[in-house]
């Protein structure tokens, strides 16, 4: 009776909002650092994600999803405003300022980058904000993993494991890393606190892990289980920390339903970039993978389910972008989406099927200038059909079928001159839109 009651919600909640007690919990999974076809359900033959293949067996599952960015900060970015990167302005990492101590919070150049800084955040909190939105129609919002814009509790979280405070050592998610690399505390306690007694409420967690990323310091069972399968030690290191992904979230969906959510809990997931792993060098990455505009650095399988409002499929064909995940969210919820949002309800098959891009870019790691952040970019990138364009500052632009040709070896921008400029086109008026 509650899966119908859920649809029927779903189905009016653009007209009319529901009531708090009636809004479904909803999970947001971020992976960091892992390429799209590293899953068993994605076709890797070695690695083994069990729970996450069977999360995408549950769910309405995209295997042609784009981030907007190929770097964690912009990328977090633009899945908690839905915007794209050139108009959100978080470009990159940090801010440029020609001290290469950048990372070190006690240097003496730590005065210049917090001013910088400030200049994001305070960009940041004139954007469109899910969580804000979600608070605002009474969900307790809980942050873990990773956070770049210091104190979470600043854009809408109740409650957060990060500080954000650059004097206690934040950079980009401080405390908050240790969720599921030692266990899922935080998340139970939260749960504890907001799902009982007369303050119940629905909850939404924000959970963001430092997995598969680096360090790759994976459990030793794991470890053994890929260097009798991996050709080197470090591809042996990163293999396995993709399975040990896979058991926390594990973890966290089987929390979730030991204690009678999972009909009631909207799970959707996403990753904020991809890496292709350096056979021969412990946590390093490859060339066209992270903060590359290449599909090992942007594609990311998307994946929603809601019991009782989603029908679990699989589409191959469909292109999506994490941008369409607050969206999602929003009208899962029965709340107002902000009309600057640019994503699309990833549920609203008619308005996807309609769509004929999707759209992102690359910039330098370190920010060149935070008060212009439409500048400095690398590459753009487009992706319509089968076709992607990919539109470089300084270097020779590129046009592949990734379709047929998703490792993107052949260079057609020279054989197919319309299709490369109808891209082209299409990425100047992309760009162009709010400038």
């Amino acid at each position: 009776m509650r899966r119908v009651v859920l649809l029927i919600l779903a189905l009016i909640s653009a007209q009319h909002p529901l009531a708090a007690e009636s809004r479904p919990n909803i999970v947001l999974i971020i992976s960091d650092d892992q390429a799209w076809n590293d899953y068993s359900h994605t076709g890797h033959q070695q690695i083994e994600t069990p729970r996450l293949d069977a999360l995408a067996a549950e769910s309405v599952t995209f295997t042609r999803g784009y981030v907007s960015s190929p770097l964690c900060r912009p990328s977090l970015a633009s899945i908690l405003t839905g915007l794209p990167t050139h108009v959100h302005g978080i470009t990159g990492n940090d801010p440029a300022t020609g001290d290469r101590s950048i990372h070190n919070m006690a240097s003496r150049r730590y005065p210049r980058h917090d001013k910088l800084h400030n200049v994001l955040y305070d960009r940041l909190d004139e954007q469109p904000n899910f969580v804000k939105a979600l608070a605002g129609a009474g969900y307790a919002t809980l942050q873990t993993g990773k956070w770049w814009e210091q104190d979470p509790k600043r854009y809408g979280f109740s409650h957060a494991m990060t500080h954000g405070d650059p004097r206690r050592g934040a950079r980009h998610g401080d405390a908050g890393l240790v969720i599921s690399r030692k266990g899922i505390g935080p998340i139970r306690e939260f749960l504890d606190e907001v799902t009982t007694g007369e303050g119940s409420r629905p909850f939404f967690i924000w959970h963001a892990p430092l997995l598969p990323h680096t360090p790759h310091s994976p459990p030793k069972a794991l470890l053994e289980k890929y260097e009798k399968l991996a050709p080197t030690k470090p591809t042996a290191r990163y293999w396995a920390m993709c399975e040990w992904f896979d058991q926390t979230c594990g973890e966290l969906l089987d929390e979730i339903a030991g204690r009678g959510f999972a009909d009631s809990t909207a799970v959707l997931y996403v990753t904020d970039n991809g890496w292709i792993q350096d056979p021969g060098k412990m946590n390093k990455f490859q060339p066209r993978s992270k903060n590359s505009p290449y599909e090992g650095g942007i594609r990311t399988p998307i994946s929603v389910r809601m019991p009782g409002v989603t029908e679990p499929r699989r589409d191959e064909e469909t292109l999506v972008a994490a941008i369409d995940l607050p969206t999602t969210i929003l009208r899962l919820a029965g709340i107002d989406v902000p009309a600057e949002m640019r994503g699309i309800d990833l549920l609203d098959t008619q308005r996807l099927v309609a769509r004929d891009a999707v759209f992102g870019s690359e910039f330098p790691h370190n920010i060149a200038d935070v008060r212009q952040p439409d500048v400095g970019w690398d590459s753009r990138y487009v992706v319509s059909g089968g076709w992607k364009l990919i539109d470089h500052a300084n270097l020779p632009d590129e046009l592949f079928d990734v379709k047929n040709d998703p490792s993107e070896e052949r260079n057609l921008f020279d054989e197919r001159p319309a299709v490369a400029e109808r891209l082209q086109l299409a990425i100047d008026r992309w760009w162009s839109r709010d400038q």
